[in-house]
């Protein structure tokens, strides 16, 4: 078949499919014809078939999930599908692929992969939850319940037990990490459940898994430990805009007090069980155990991110960490001839290399990679990240032979898929960009107030709130409040106390989710978050009809990672400003505005308080890459159009 041939064959498919009296109208009650579901269908298509990479753009509405999901279904292929979340791979596995297989009646077998921090480990369970229940009492009736639930779940998967959050403490005690995971080696292997998620996978023709998942395989091909995934002939992301910032961070190293006072407790632990006559092996631990401590006594005061070449300038510093880098290399010998007694030992030894192995990337330093520490509380983070990841994606990307898709609401800047491509080095890919097809003119307003301050002012976020104040009233609350700093939404929700009318909700008073099911059933809510809620966050209807975002979504320049590119930009005489930041914020903007559209029938206002939208030449960037709305500065058009259109709404309600 010609390719002239092939594209009218796919066309004619796709036409079937996704056109007005298609097999989609016939069975879905809500479904809408809609020419940009098509365009994508057909791309994703042909993707597929000569096994090339494609970019999709795909505004909201367009209905990109059946776009590409029903194409993919349909070649017949091994196909990995990536996600953003992981509550997006739980809606594409448990309701999109079940709904278009029973509808084409497709016998194809559909796996749902996660990483392993999502599964239950039995081994641990057993050998550290009586630890966890000895030293804590909350801890205590935690593990029960999950003892109990262990004696009756088929998949393991920790997002069964709804009585205990997702980020509780107990979870670590129960599930594995790629350090203290015995492998083959473990009493439980035929009963893991991580192992039987996978094998699972490995017989699937579809494999639904996130983003977190696949960086976490890449980084471990890379190093030679292993392959985690199926190999697939076809890999398709969505939310692909998270990608570059994802690869970064897996492509990095860390190496952390946590892992370090884990080691030597576990080291410990096998000493006694595998090697009980080595008596060295006890003050050898203890002195790695200061030596931590040791150092995170010297960053004392510190708190954040920071430059290594900063923080290594402090001669205290530096002579505890060349302290913390000489324990480690000497636990490491002390337990390296024990290898071969257990398999807890072994498991400790590769642990022990691996410290030391980024300890010395941070103590050499190099000019492709940021080395930077990371400052808690209670503990610490040396890094070590990439400075350009395209060279590692695409060398990546290039040891197979598949069809690489990605699409998202929000990759182009200025219309130009310049920026991601070049992030990735997805040079050769083609492109799509498609509009979303909800009635932005006659359902949004873009308000772009007047605050009178400039957002480094220190009076700016109470300007913001009563630039915003009369809306809020107006719209009888039904408001997200973005903000780009916790700061600023602490200062905010201070601010707004006072205001019984509304009911306020504030990012850190509950779980992000449980937060989100209050706003969506109360009246008179405004949620205020920061950028946790920017994206993945879908309120549909009249409970939500105006977004405040209170600054342009600029990176903080002293973050030492985006220092280090900025950095690197300038040597190459590239302006950093143009080339990153800006691109950067514009998607970030783009991610805030799409909360509020979510449906066909939703209308509201967008208010942007930041005055840099107007003054600085470069807010036309902003306002080109949003969606088609009016825009409006009078704070009357803003509160007429809400009022207009909320008479309207209640009028079809009813």
């Amino acid at each position: 078949m010609s390719a002239k041939e092939e594209a009218h064959s796919v066309e004619n498919i796709s036409k079937s499919i996704f056109s007005e009296k298609g097999l989609l109208f016939e069975y879905l009650e809500n479904f809408r014809h809609r020419p940009q579901q098509q365009s994508m269908s057909n791309a994703v298509e042909t993707a597929l078939n000569n096994y090339s990479q494609l970019i999709v753009e795909a505004g909201t509405g367009v209905g990109k999930t059946f776009a590409y999901l029903i194409p993919a279904l349909l070649s017949k292929q091994k196909v990995v599908i990536s996600t953003g979340t992981k509550h997006l791979q739980d809606q594409l596995y448990f309701k999109d692929l079940p709904t278009i297989l029973k509808i084409f009646k497709l016998p194809v077998k559909t796996a749902l992969l996660k990483g392993r921090a999502n599964y239950l480990c039995l081994y641990r369970l057993e050998h550290h939850g009586p630890n966890a229940q000895m030293h804590n009492r909350q801890l205590a009736k935690k593990i029960n319940i999950i003892k109990e639930w262990s004696q009756f779940t088929k998949t393991g998967e920790i997002a069964e037990v709804t009585a205990i959050y997702e980020n509780d403490m107990v979870w670590p005690n129960v599930t594995s990490t790629i350090d203290n995971c015995l492998g083959a080696e473990c009493p439980s292997y035929d009963k893991c459940h991580v192992i039987k998620a996978r094998q699972k996978a490995q017989q699937a023709d579809v494999v639904i898994i996130n983003h977190h998942l696949f960086f976490a395989d890449l980084a471990l091909k890379m190093e030679g430990f292993g392959e985690l995934l199926p190999s697939a002939n076809s890999v398709i992301f969505d939310e692909a805009h998270q990608l570059p910032e994802l690869a970064s961070t897996f492509l990095a190293t860390s190496t952390s007090s946590r892992q370090m006072n884990d080691l030597a407790s576990d080291v410990l632990a096998a000493h006694l069980e595998e090697a009980p006559e080595v008596k060295e092996i006890q003050p050898v631990v203890d002195a790695l155990q200061k030596a931590v401590a040791d150092f995170q006594l010297a960053l004392s005061g510190k708190n954040g991110r920071f430059p290594w070449y900063e923080i290594i300038s402090v001669s205290k510093i530096e002579d505890q960490f060349d302290a913390l880098c000489k324990a480690v290399h000497e636990l490491y010998e002390m337990i390296a001839p024990l290898g071969d007694r257990g398999k807890v030992l072994t498991k400790c030894v590769e642990r022990c290399e691996r410290i030391e192995q980024g300890l010395y990337l941070i103590s050499e330093g190099n000019e492709e990679r940021i080395n930077w520490l990371e400052c808690f509380e209670r503990g610490f983070k040396l890094h070590s990240t990439p400075l350009v990841v395209a060279d590692s994606f695409q060398e990546f990307m290039q040891q197979y032979k598949c069809s690489w898709i990605f699409t998202s609401a929000t990759l182009t800047v200025n219309s130009k898929f310049d920026h991601f491509q070049q992030q990735l080095g997805l040079v050769d890919a083609e492109t799509l960009m498609l509009d979303s097809p909800y009635d932005y003119q006659n359902n949004t307003r873009l308000y772009l107030p007047v605050i009178g301050v400039e957002p480094n002012d220190k009076n700016y976020t109470h300007k913001v709130i009563d630039a915003v104040l009369p809306i809020l009233e107006a719209n009888q609350g039904r408001a997200f409040l973005l903000f780009t700093s916790h700061r600023a939404l602490r200062i905010a929700a201070n601010y707004l106390a006072d205001h019984e009318e509304f009911t306020l909700l504030v990012q850190g008073d509950s779980p992000r989710r449980e937060l989100l099911s209050i706003f969506s059933k109360t009246d008179h809510a405004v949620l205020l978050g920061t950028s946790s809620f920017w994206e993945g966050v879908d309120i549909r209807g009249e409970a939500l009809s105006c977004v405040v975002i209170d600054k342009l979504p600029f990176a903080a320049p002293d973050d030492p990672v985006l220092s280090g590119r900025l950095q690197a930009l300038r040597q190459t005489g590239e302006n950093p400003f143009m080339k990153y930041q800006l691109p950067q914020a514009v998607i970030s903007l783009k991610q805030g505005v799409g909360r509020l559209i979510r449906d066909e029938e939703d209308y509201g206002v967008v208010v942007i308080c930041d005055p840099r939208m107007l003054t600085k030449p470069y807010g036309k960037t902003f306002i080109n890459s949003l969606p088609n709305m009016l825009r409006t500065s009078s704070l009357d058009d803003a509160i007429n159009f809400l009022e207009l259109r909320e008479s309207e709404y209640e009028a079809v309600s009813h």
